[in-house]
């Protein structure tokens, strides 16, 4: 007699279809083909169009402390 346990029984894997993650999955796309979140200037400074008062005040909101 051995004191080693006997072996398991070899478990059946699944076919390739049930055995693969879907998130897991490598995607060969091209990634330039669609635009990303940050592709636009959305948050860069824009603001609405105003008159020369409201620009008045960007200036001066926007310049430098050297500046003033």
């Amino acid at each position: 007699m051995s004191a080693t346990p006997d072996p398991a029984p070899p478990q059946v894997q699944p076919s390739g279809a049930e055995q693969r993650d879907p998130k897991a999955a490598l995607i060969f796309d091209d990634p330039l083909s669609r635009p990303s979140a940050d592709d636009t200037d959305r948050g860069w400074g824009e603001r609405p169009a105003g008159d020369s008062a409201a620009d008045l005040a960007r200036f001066l909101d926007e310049k430098p402390p050297h500046h003033i």
